[in-house]
């Protein structure tokens, strides 16, 4: 099933009734490794062709988008970009060096060198692009609230937040935008993962979690009868892939690669093995190319 182009509701996903593992199955069929174009010398694109690796940043803890399997290797959406980049550049799956990225060293991750790209439900916007470049976006999301099953708060929307104490991630743009919306700075309870929320909401030390819907959706799917999604987002969030500031050739290739998938229907089939199977298909979001 395919929905309007924009932000797909946490309330969908709750609707369906398969398993977190099914979702993150690493049974996903692979895009075929192609032979590499002649890229220009010199070019990342040459240079990683060349090498026959490719390191990528992604989360290791993120149901649906990123989440690492029993041997350490992530699985889902994001996992699934980056094999897709690597086949056009001839790259094997098992030769990509998958390096754990957490919302707080992305950009120093990429800046220092330590990554070829991020791929980690990393949204696009001004200030970061500042330090990095972006292709992208390949996905749209939207920030939401996720509170205990059965809502004892009752929390309808983020205006009903004003007083009470809410947990995200530090140095994430969920941080920022729920700023607003609290009566202090410590009501933001801020951590290193989306995951080591979920004891403070359960032990009530905060009302509610805060980041993407999709990933909100996934921890409920994850941990099934103690949470649930409010479904009322307050924001646009799309999802880029994190590189070098300034490789416009590099940016480029990533973008045309993306704009492939998508016609070609690729971008489809990947999203219904891995986050499709909890969430439905969405329209893919217009890539800008700025």
């Amino acid at each position: 099933m395919r929905l309007s182009k924009g932000i797909v509701t946490a309330a969908a996903a709750a609707a369906m009734v398969l398993g977190l593992t099914a979702c993150t199955d690493s049974s996903a069929p692979a895009v075929d490794v192609e032979t590499p174009a002649d890229f220009a010398e010199g070019s990342t694109m040459a240079k990683l062709a060349d090498a026959g690796e490719i390191t990528i940043g992604t989360k290791f803890d993120q149901p649906l988008f990123g989440l690492a399997d029993p041997d350490g290797v992530p699985q889902g959406f994001d996992a699934e970009m980056g094999k897709l980049i690597a086949a056009k550049l001839g790259i094997q799956p098992e030769k990509i060096n998958w390096v754990e990225t957490v919302s707080a060293n992305r950009e120093p991750f990429i800046q220092n060198g330590q990554v070829d790209l991020v791929i980690a439900t990393y949204t696009i916007n001004d200030a970061r692009k500042e330090v990095v470049s972006f292709a992208g976006p390949y996905y749209q999301a939207g920030q939401d609230l996720l509170v205990l099953e059965g809502n004892p708060e009752g929390i309808s929307s983020v205006d009903d937040l004003m007083g009470k104490k809410v947990c995200t991630v530090s140095g994430s743009t969920s941080e920022k935008n729920i700023a607003p919306y609290v009566a202090a700075a410590t009501d933001v309870i801020a951590t290193d993962t989306y995951s080591n929320c979920l004891e403070p909401l359960r032990s009530g030390a905060v009302a509610a979690v805060t980041t993407d819907n999709v990933i909100l959706a996934g921890l409920a799917d994850q941990n099934e009868g103690e949470f649930e999604v409010v479904n009322e987002p307050f924001t646009e969030e799309p999802y880029g892939i994190g590189l070098a500031l300034d490789d416009t050739d590099f940016r480029e290739f990533v973008n045309d690669t993306l704009q492939d998938a998508e016609d070609d229907g690729t971008w489809d089939e990947l999203w219904e093995k891995t986050a499709g199977k909890v969430l439905p298909t969405p329209t893919p979001p217009s890539i800008d190319r700025y």
